[in-house]
């Protein structure tokens, strides 16, 4: 049908107004089709839409990122590395700091979790993935449980600000309640969804269809956070509670050490406006985002972007020089935020070619066999070279970095791969406390119980020796003097 057919329609005809110039007004084919509430539906959308910027960006779609001028002039981040002091501050001064800062109240959780666990093979959004070793809690339990571990330590509430998308929000928000937040009171508790950004055909440049009355929409990365966390209002409900530094992590990491004092105490010590953890690299082409100091910026440059000879640059003394992995884990000032919003729309968007399901009026529902779509998202990294003295925070990958991403089966990043270093994690700090894990034997500690072997410290019985799987959860922690055998009880 043609717009001729609906010349006395406002709507269609504001809608193909819209659309004419950018050559996109084949998402009206469908309009003969659509009830008055889909024809609504598909307006919002398409008038939500900047299609002046999606055409700039499929017209550069082919520009190679050539980061070669900057890596000319690349050196090793300021950081701190385990085991040493920055500038003469040294490490129980910062936590010390840091303790000071969560008791005062000036700190809040971050959490992007706008993810859905398809690549897991896992239909909800990926914060509800039951990954506990032992006891099956979700991502989300468990971050949960250490936001509140970490506030009894403070001896008061921590609130977390929690980033959803579209697809995620309203079961992400149903779920949470169901389990009455895990135990976070709904005070603290501000769920902020992100923008979307619409999939291109990679040959043609057409906006797809996800079905008749709707667009091919994807969250539009971990990136647009800023706008978001701005635009709901959140930001500066957060400021208003006395909030000055937000501890930002990403929900497919179970080993985060969340809210982590010593990581916030360098962060303020050193007067930067955003650090991030790192991780040192094990190989020149980990795919993990390479963190690099030029004058006097930090950037993050893309696994993908880095060409081979600056990945095995060595350093003086034989490392790699490029040796900074970040782990997307940040602690970010709040009024750095605030500062750079205007950035919110400025920040660049990466291209991605992806295999995206569309809706063709001629065809039908198509699922393609190989990438057909072009993604657009925004990533919060390149916001670290607009931080005034920026920071690489070195933690250990076996302890703090886990990310969940592939189904079983995959070389790496598995459920079974990260189960078993949240285990391998736990039984050191047990085997610290004196007891003895059987090979083979799985272990899983709560939040609530030990956010590391210190907490355990006299929580647990002398020489105990574990045969069975077991849970150390609160309950279990409190009964276990009962039984003549706690290594075979579980939690």
């Amino acid at each position: 049908m043609t717009s001729d057919v609906f010349h006395s329609d406002p709507l269609y005809q504001e809608l193909e107004r819209l659309l004419e110039p950018f050559g996109q007004t084949h998402l009206l084919r469908t309009w003969s089709q659509l009830t008055e509430g889909q024809r609504k539906q598909l307006a919002e959308q398409i008038r939500e839409l900047d299609l002046a910027l999606l055409q700039r960006l499929y017209e550069k779609r082919h520009q190679v990122v050539d980061v070669s001028a900057l890596l000319e002039r690349a050196a090793p981040p300021r950081a701190v590395r385990l085991g040493s002091d920055y500038q003469g501050i040294r490490l129980e001064e910062a936590r010390a700091k840091g303790e000071q800062l969560l008791k005062e109240g000036r700190v809040a959780a971050l959490l992007v979790a706008g993810g859905q666990g398809t690549r897991l093979g896992f239909p909800h959004p990926k914060g509800m993935f039951p990954i506990g070793p032992v006891s099956g809690h979700s991502l989300f339990q468990i971050h949960i449980e250490k936001i509140l571990a970490r506030s009894r330590k403070a001896g008061r509430p921590i609130p977390l600000a929690l980033m959803t998308s579209p697809a995620t929000h309203q079961e992400t928000v149903t779920y949470l309640e169901s389990h009455r937040r895990f135990g976070l009171s709904a005070d603290d508790l501000y769920i902020f969804c992100q923008g979307t950004m619409p999939s291109l055909d990679a040959n043609t440049g057409k906006i797809l269809l996800a079905a008749p009355d709707s667009l091919a929409l994807s969250p539009d990365g971990h990136g647009g956070m800023l706008a978001a966390v701005i635009r709901s209002g959140t930001l500066q409900q957060l400021r208003d509670r006395g909030i000055e530094y937000l501890f930002y992590f990403q929900v497919d990491n179970p080993l985060v050490d969340i809210l982590g004092p010593e990581v916030i105490g360098y962060h303020v010590l050193s007067g930067s406006e955003m650090s991030t953890e790192v991780v040192a690299k094990q190989s020149p082409f980990d795919k993990v985002g390479n963190l690099v100091q030029v004058d006097d910026r930090l950037y993050v440059i893309e696994y993908s972007d880095l060409p081979r000879e600056f990945a095995e640059k060595r350093a003086s003394d034989g490392g790699l020089l490029l040796w900074a992995g970040s782990i997307g884990v940040h602690v970010i000032n709040v009024d750095f935020l605030f500062r750079v919003a205007d950035l919110a729309d400025a920040l660049p968007y990466h291209i991605a070619l992806k295999k995206v399901d569309y809706y063709d009026p001629d065809r039908g529902y198509v699922r393609p066999t190989a990438p057909n779509a072009i993604k657009f998202e925004k990533f919060i990294f390149d916001l670290i070279p607009h931080a005034k003295n920026a920071l690489a925070i070195e933690v250990d990958a076996a302890t703090h970095f886990a990310p969940l991403k592939n189904a079983p089966g995959a070389e790496k990043d598995t459920p079974e791969h990260v189960r078993a270093q949240m285990v391998a994690l736990h039984r050191s700090w047990l085997q610290a406390n004196g007891a003895v894990v059987e090979d083979g034997v799985p272990v899983e500690i709560s939040p609530l119980v030990a956010l590391d072997a210190e907490d355990l410290r006299d929580r647990i019985p002398k020489n105990w020796r574990i045969t069975e799987p077991i849970f150390l959860s609160p309950e279990f922690i409190s009964t276990w003097t009962s039984s003549p055998q706690p290594a075979t009880k579980t939690g």
